[in-house]
């Protein structure tokens, strides 16, 4: 069965301070990862952490290649925000669940009905298909 987004889920998350973590984030100013996260960065007041293959640092935040070298107990994550292919989503949202973050947000595009729910039975909030810069305008974000 295909996730609906939850309104009041998306609001919670765009307006609870927190840490993102974005995976997909890299030095690309052409791909929309790198304007998106200065939103989230600048717009939504939220910590945020680049994790990309090579472990870059971007916009002056430290960079990880993995989900997993976060260290939970320095950086708790809030929301895992997945700027990936759907077919490379699935790993990222296991690699949520394994770190304790308390929600995902799959990018415009992406889907994968079977990492979504088991991001719901692991007690994760998920939004699918969605963008935080494109959803600020109905929170006056």
């Amino acid at each position: 069965m295909a996730h609906v987004n939850d309104r009041a889920v998306i609001e919670r998350l765009m307006r609870t301070k927190g840490t993102w973590a974005i995976v997909g984030l890299s030095t690309n100013e052409w791909r929309s990862a790198y304007d998106v996260a200065l939103y989230v960065r600048d717009r939504m007041g939220m910590e945020i952490i680049p994790v990309n293959l090579r472990g870059d640092d971007v916009h002056g935040e430290k960079g990880y290649r993995s989900l997993a070298d976060i260290s939970p107990a320095k950086h708790p994550i809030d929301v895992v925000e997945c700027f990936v292919n759907s077919q490379k989503v699935g790993p990222v949202i296991d690699q949520a669940i394994a770190i304790g973050a308390k929600a995902v947000w799959l990018q415009l595009g992406v889907f994968d009905d079977a990492a979504v729910e088991r991001a719901k039975a692991a007690g994760l909030d998920v939004v699918v298909d969605s963008c935080p810069a494109r959803e600020g305008w109905h929170y006056g974000l």
